[in-house]
């Protein structure tokens, strides 16, 4: 299966987010803490440079623990500021605040000297589709202030929310890149519903994830579902439809309802904390 997705908006969210970069002190990036670097649009390092760069691994309760430590250590190594939340429920959120204003200090102090007080650090709010801003901006702001869905591409067009007297966020729409150089970045967006699932096989989908749980994830299907794990991926996709009654006419099993079974299933985080990629 070829992995791509690139509506037109996303061209025009890119040349305005070019525009905008110049009002701004701080990038603020989420990405997906369960595949933190295939979740991250490289457009976003040549459209942030020389900007302050904040970056947050959001849905960290869904994403293994030891991981989502190690992800922060990677990136605090290579110059960004990194903040585990869960948007949903506000972890994290309350600490962002100052991260912000220790991010933006030179020029919060810059700005002292010029006799400029009070304003606001500006901060562009960015990441590819269905990665959780506007839940986010929602969380942060402390109301619903941008809109949500759990669609990839809700937000269309640009907005400023004045958060606090310290701080004010530009929201930008979700943008993939143009074209996955490697296919795997493609599966892994594919597998926590970043790409539409419309133009996707799910029993591929699927077949994929049970091939990698069952590799670096030894047991987690086995206890979630009451199945054995085979070596082949299918058999114990056939094992699941049994087991969830997944059957059709006849007797056979269902593999398209076992295989959407496992998808919602891992994507809700009842299978287990699972990160699909290590730091290099």
């Amino acid at each position: 299966m070829n992995y791509q997705w690139y509506p037109g908006h996303m061209t025009k969210a890119k040349r305005m987010m070019q525009e905008d970069i110049k009002l701004i002190d701080i990038v603020i990036e989420l990405v997906d803490a369960r595949l933190p670097l295939s979740s991250r649009n490289p457009d976003i390092d040549t459209i942030g440079k020389g900007k302050s760069r904040l970056i947050l691994l959001n849905k960290c309760d869904l994403a293994d623990e030891r991981l989502n430590r190690e992800w922060s250590e990677y990136f605090e190594q290579k110059g960004y500021f990194c903040v585990m939340i869960n948007s949903k429920n506000g972890k994290g959120i309350k600490s962002i605040n100052g991260v912000i204003q220790e991010a933006c200090k030179e020029k919060i102090e810059r700005d002292r000297k010029r006799g400029i007080i009070n304003r606001p650090v500006r901060a562009m709010v960015v990441g590819i589709p269905n990665v959780g801003k506007s839940t986010f901006i929602n969380a942060f702001a402390g109301k619903a202030c941008a809109k949500t869905g759990n669609k990839p591409g809700v937000t269309k067009g640009k907005q400023w929310i004045r958060l606090n007297k310290s701080v004010e966020l530009l929201d930008t729409p979700g943008i993939l890149w143009p074209k996955f150089e490697d296919q795997k970045v493609g599966l892994r967006l594919a597998l926590v519903g970043s790409i539409k699932d419309e133009i996707l096989n799910v029993d591929e989908l699927a077949y994929e994830l049970i091939k990698y749980l069952s590799y670096e994830y030894k047991g987690l299907i086995a206890d979630r579902f009451n199945v054995e794990e085979h070596e082949d991926a299918i058999e114990t996709l056939k094992e699941i439809g049994r087991v969830r009654g997944c059957i059709v006419k006849g007797g056979e099993i269902d593999l398209s309802k076992a295989s959407a079974l496992v998808m919602e299933e891992f994507r809700n985080g009842k299978i287990g904390k699972v990160t699909l990629e290590k730091p290099e």
